[in-house]
Order: structure tokens, then sequence, then C-alpha cells
């Protein structure tokens, strides 16, 4: 996986878990919704980094 993608999604799954995190504390269902997406996105992301990681070698 190359690096740059790696901290992308991470840093997504990260701010994912902090908006859901706050969602919650602040009862603001659109922000929790929001960090969940955000959170799903980055999986996305380092799905395929992986999968591309595992079709070269």
């Amino acid at each position: 996986m190359s690096g740059e993608q790696k901290r992308k999604a991470k840093g997504e799954q990260v701010k994912g878990k902090v908006k859901e995190a706050v969602g919650r504390m602040t009862d603001d269902e659109r922000l929790e919704a929001e960090g969940r997406a955000e959170q799903a996105k980055g999986d996305a992301r380092s799905a395929k980094e992986k999968a591309k990681d595992a079709f070269k070698h």
C-alpha cells in the first residue's frame, strides 16, 4: 500500500471516529452519520490499496 494512501485511509478512519463520538456526545445524529460515512470511506480506501498490493506480488 502506498504510504500516502495508507495515511489518507487511516486519517479518514480516525476523523470519522472522532466525528461519530462527538455526534453521540452532543446528540447530533447528522454528525454521527457523517462520522460513520467517513470511517467507511477510509475502510474502502484501505481495502482498495490492500487489493492492489495483493495483485502486485
